[in-house]
């Protein structure tokens, strides 16, 4: 029995304590060097193979401002309008009971696993030269926010979903027996709550948005200064064997994108540390 209880010290590192150890430390990091940082890296250094200037001279050029003015105001149209209607979808599948729901709420996850250029050739098909339904988006900037908004709902929806599930409904119905409306209860009640994931939903279909290539490529038209996004302009680039210039787009591109995912961040930690105040 002594044996026993003087063996048991020496295996004590065998216990699950929740942290993996330099090990798994060195392996995460690792991993992450080389799937991430290092062709992250690699990017950057190319953008600057033709120095300083050069990397300006691509950034500039009439044809990427262009291109990068479009994706910007395309992503932001598409933000805005995810934030209402995926909230408003959330708000649908958490609060109301209809027929069909469980399949709805499977499908908010479609664009996730359906390859997005199979969703520009459903979009060409519906809302292209031939539509049957009479609606004609191709080559257009509508065309562009329709195709992007399929896309990027599911942020949305994803982010709002679970804050409603856990939002207490007895506050509501205590307002509402106070006399309060509906409109005052959403504003005064529930949108505080939801704020947080609302601006983080949409602020990761603008991130998604902005780097879109698939689900734009037939329906946009690739028109340039019109309906040309900056990722089928890097693809322009690198067919006519311009291959800094698409790095120095793409850099662009990463660095908007990696402003508005630094920003999130920022605000979810500062959202967080209100919520253990206020506990």
């Amino acid at each position: 029995m002594t044996a026993r209880i003087e063996q048991r010290p020496a295996r004590s590192w065998l216990r699950i304590t929740g942290s993996v150890g330099p090990i798994g430390i060195a392996t995460a990091v690792l991993w992450l060097s080389v799937i991430v940082l290092l062709p992250l890296a690699a990017l950057a250094f190319h953008a600057f193979d033709d120095g300083w200037s050069g990397f300006w001279s691509a950034v500039t050029a009439p044809t990427a401002l262009d291109a990068l003015r479009v994706t910007v105001l395309v992503s932001v149209v598409v933000a805005l309008l995810n934030v209402v209607m995926g909230t408003l979808v959330a708000w649908v599948l958490v609060r109301d009971d209809f027929p069909g729901k469980s399949i709805v709420n499977a499908l908010i996850d479609l664009p996730f696993a359906l390859p997005t250029i199979v969703a520009s050739i459903v979009l060409l098909s519906l809302y292209g030269p031939e539509s049957p339904v009479g609606i004609h988006l191709n080559a257009t900037r509508p065309g562009l926010v329709v195709a992007l908004a399929f896309v990027t709902l599911p942020f949305v929806v994803r982010s709002v979903q679970p804050v409603l599930i856990e939002a207490d409904a007895e506050v509501e119905q205590a307002a509402a027996s106070l006399g309060a409306d509906n409109v005052t209860i959403f504003r005064r009640i529930v949108l505080p709550t939801l704020a947080p994931a609302i601006i983080s939903g949409g602020g990761l279909a603008f991130a998604r948005a902005i780097g879109e290539y698939g689900s734009v490529v037939l329906i946009g038209g690739n028109i340039p200064r019109q309906t040309q996004m900056a990722s089928q302009y890097i693809q322009q680039q690198i067919e006519v064997d311009r291959p800094v210039n698409a790095a120095a787009v793409s850099v662009v591109l990463l660095a908007i994108s990696f402003a508005t995912l630094f920003v999130l961040r920022l605000f979810a930690e500062r959202t967080a540390r209100k919520e253990q105040l206020s506990r």
